[in-house]
């Protein structure tokens, strides 16, 4: 017979506040509670956004609106889970939580390091569809946009099209890379034939060869640029600024990248979901198809087409992987997570940081004070 298990570790509402004013990050869910201290620690990016929950029930976060990734969310939880909340009055922990900020407000040293704004609360209504709320934010939307929630958000009434609009981060890989692989290998026996030349649409006289051994040049070509365009669409078209008093280009911005700046670890929302990435892959091929002969604008595609795929790859692991601390990945995590919370107009580049560095939107380091 299994021994049964210990007791549940109980603490009472000052027990808890004491642990919060000394630094921990303790949250409950109903009478449970749970000590996130750790994961802040060696998550920068969920500092801001879980210390401004330190304290409370964050219940309503994981159970509503529906959402298929809630449970995984509460299994996530359970492995911070320290004990129980005793008394009767649970709600007693949020009055506390409320002197300790008179405090912070009066006590210098207890200044918290950002506002508290409960945005969501008083300007959307979660149960429904964000998309058509949004748009009558008008001057109140971009504030609102960058005040981050732990909750997973809804933005279509359509359950299709809400499916459409989410994804897995490992359909990325399953459903791109063997079309890298097929288009690699059929351009590549392309340029074998040695039938591919550059400029046949100008003239026939000076058109140039282009020999198999070309091939890696241009596929490393189409990855280069993948780069710069992600450079490019994250800065001008995902930060775009729409017009306060555009309904509808509020609404674009929402769905296009503002309800992930929003909802930063809703995980079936930070790759680009395979439907409407056909369509802008497309577009991209069929570009590259008029510009290039077929061979060569091929495999430049593939080689972009490799690109996003490590982008969004890189980018659901700068939200959701731990790498280890003083790597590639660790400072990109780092330099994407000051993006997302302190610096929204700097920062744009996600696998690398070339383009910012090249167009000066690198975020600036804070001076590290020196030790005697």
């Amino acid at each position: 017979m299994a021994p049964a298990p210990p007791p549940a570790a109980s603490f009472s509402p000052s027990e808890v506040q004491r642990r919060l004013a000394a630094g921990a990050c303790w949250v409950r869910r109903g009478a449970r509670l749970y000590d996130l201290s750790s994961f802040v620690r060696h998550h920068p990016g969920g500092e801001q956004l879980l210390r401004a929950r330190a304290g409370q029930d964050i219940s309503a976060d994981l159970d509503g609106p529906p959402h298929r990734h809630s449970a995984n969310a509460r299994r996530w939880l359970e492995q911070y889970y320290v004990g129980e909340l005793r008394g009767e009055q649970q709600g007693s922990m949020e009055n506390e939580a409320v002197a300790l900020e008179e405090t912070q407000k009066t006590d210098p040293a207890m200044e918290p390091r950002f506002k508290v704004v409960d945005w969501d609360k008083d300007l959307v209504d979660w149960q429904k569809p964000l998309l058509w709320q949004v748009g009558h934010l008008g001057e109140k939307y971009d504030e609102w946009v960058h005040q981050p929630v732990t909750r997973p958000i809804r933005l279509f009434h359509s359950d299709l099209i809400e499916g459409l609009s989410k994804t897995v981060w490992y359909s990325v890989p399953i459903i791109w890379v063997p079309l890298v692989l097929y288009l690699s290998w059929s351009y590549y026996r392309t340029f074998a034939q040695g039938n591919v030349r550059l400029f046949t649409s100008f003239t026939t006289e000076y058109a140039l060869a282009v020999p198999k051994s070309m091939f890696p040049g241009l596929f490393m070509l189409g990855i280069f640029l993948w780069s710069l365009i992600e450079y490019l669409i994250h800065r001008f078209l995902f930060h775009m600024k729409p017009p306060s008093d555009s309904y509808y280009l509020i609404m674009l911005h929402f769905v296009m990248h503002g309800q992930h700046h929003k909802a930063p670890f809703d995980g079936s929302r930070l790759v680009f979901p395979p439907v409407p990435a056909s369509l802008v892959i497309g577009v991209f091929y069929l570009c590259l198809q008029l510009i290039l002969p077929e061979a060569v604008g091929g495999t430049v595609f593939a080689g972009g087409l490799l690109g996003y795929v490590l982008y969004d790859m890189t980018h659901y692991y700068l939200h959701f992987g731990s790498p280890h601390r003083g790597s590639y990945l660790y400072n990109l995590k780092a330099h994407h997570v000051k993006h997302h919370f302190a610096h929204q107009k700097s920062g744009f580049g996600i696998s690398t940081k070339l383009w910012d560095y090249c167009f000066h939107t690198l975020i600036p380091e804070k001076p590290h004070l020196k030790t005697k």
